[in-house]
């Protein structure tokens, strides 16, 4: 791959000026070949075998981004979904299991490992109702370990089932860690569609179609296209458009770059760039202030919808055409608790709950480091997670929810977690109650466009 000068000089000008950088070099590895129904068996094997594999990563990318001065914020690890190698139907198995997990991320100094997961669109095996189970128990005692759980899929349908008691899993998770304001729910995601090269935390897992093992970048910049429409001045959406393009295909092209030098040094194969805008709660590294940079007065407001789904559309044109490599989720996210100027907007109520869902129908992912109020219900928290998994079905796009029923808190309070996960205030649920409805439980049949062979 060759670089004009030209793109290497404004590529380090964005990393001095617009803070641009690598957000996650992630590992991903398959572990079938640990596979045993006795979770300390087979996570003693998943240990040694990503000790072996994750060795040389931290270095590795550490002597890169000195090299190339280009930060790298997080190094990961991601493996194959938990409830597929352990097949148990004993929780305990699965939390024993995940503390080798847990001890592997430690040694090897990566910041998360995701893959704590299950498919359960259409239906549970022994193995996944177990490692659901033991989800408040394994992510309130460790540090680093990540889950998610596929609840619907566009082919599948809606498994009510799996919905609700992932309500419940999420009131439990909070419950476990109150001491540290729900800390658990922030590391667990519920999806519908889920992605199997995603190497963005809580919901990375190593899918089933993947090499034994691959290096997946995600590349982030939201300063960067803040930046490049603050230049732009007074064009019009279509201009704006063709600058968000232009910015993402040289945001990739970095993303390309690192992760094809990677794999060479590692000698693992090189996957994808997932190249999302991801926002941080420093101030100036805002998805949201790139949406008022085209126009609005704060994120939230009407036309907030319209302005996200360009940039996402945008952003995704600039990425594909600068490789052929361009995966995982890539759009933009829109955590509140991860970005400042969305944190305004919510203490302002000029952004709610509802506004997000609707802004979720366009952006890459769903509902996301949200915080509500601790005594909100399992079959509320059911409810928005079916809303936002029904987006996902028909829209064939990948939805999800991570969402924080503060324990003890309600509107008004503050939830503080620190680092990429950042503050938030608790926001308003609607109270109509969906019990009776998420209760029923069954299936949401797929649409009849899924119907596609």
């Amino acid at each position: 791959m060759r670089f004009a000068i030209e793109e290497i000089l404004e590529t380090i000008q964005m990393i001095g000026t617009s803070r641009l950088d690598i957000r996650t070099v992630t590992l991903g590895v398959n572990l079938f070949d640990c596979s045993d129904r006795d979770g300390e068996v087979a996570g003693e094997k998943a240990y040694r075998k990503l000790l072996r594999l994750g060795k040389n990563l931290c270095t590795v990318t550490s002597d890169i981004e000195t090299e190339f001065g280009i930060p790298i914020v997080n190094t990961r690890l991601s493996v194959s979904p938990v409830s597929w190698i352990v097949s148990s139907n004993n929780p305990e198995d699965y939390v024993r299991f995940v503390k080798w997990l847990d001890r592997a991320a430690e040694e090897l100094g990566v910041n998360f490992i995701g893959g704590y997961s299950a498919m359960v669109q259409k239906g549970f095996s022994t193995g996944d109702r177990a490692l659901i189970e033991s989800i408040p128990e394994a992510l309130s005692r460790t540090e680093r370990v990540c889950s998610s759980i596929n609840v619907a899929s566009t082919r599948a349908g809606i498994n009510m089932d799996a919905v609700l008691l992932m309500g419940h899993i999420i009131k439990r998770c909070a419950e476990a860690t109150a001491d540290k304001d729900g800390l658990a729910c922030a590391k667990l995601v519920v999806f519908a569609n889920a992605v199997e090269d995603n190497p963005f935390m809580a919901g990375s897992f190593h899918g089933s179609g993947e090499p034994e093992c691959v290096i997946n970048i995600g590349v982030s910049g939201p300063g960067v296209v803040k930046d490049a429409i603050k230049k732009l001045g007074d064009g019009n959406l279509g201009d704006i458009a063709e600058v968000i393009k232009r910015t993402s295909f040289k945001i990739t092209r970095m993303g390309e770059l690192v992760g094809n030098e990677i794999s060479k040094r590692l000698g693992i194969p090189f996957g994808v760039v997932d190249v999302s805008l991801a926002p941080t709660p420093a101030v100036g590294d805002s998805v949201a202030e790139i949406l008022e940079e085209m126009g609005l007065e704060a994120c939230g407001g009407h036309g907030s919808t319209a302005a996200l789904a360009m940039l996402v559309d945008a952003v995704k044109k600039g990425g594909c055409f600068a490789s052929s490599s361009v995966g995982g989720l890539s759009g933009a996210f829109i955590p509140v608790s991860e970005d400042a100027a969305m944190i305004r907007a919510a203490e302002e109520k000029v952004i709610t709950l509802d506004k997000l869902e609707a802004m979720t129908s366009v952006c890459s992912v769903g509902l996301d480091m949200i915080a509500i109020p601790g005594d909100t219900s399992a079959e509320v928290i059911a409810g928005i997670i079916a809303d936002e998994a029904a987006i996902g079905m028909i829209n064939h796009k990948t939805t999800g929810v991570r969402i924080i029923p503060a324990p003890g808190k309600t509107v008004g309070d503050y939830v503080e977690f620190g680092g990429l996960l950042g503050r938030a205030p608790v926001m308003a649920v609607n109270s109509a109650n969906p019990a009776a409805f998420v209760r029923r439980g069954g299936r949401i049949p797929a649409p009849i466009h899924s119907l596609k062979n």
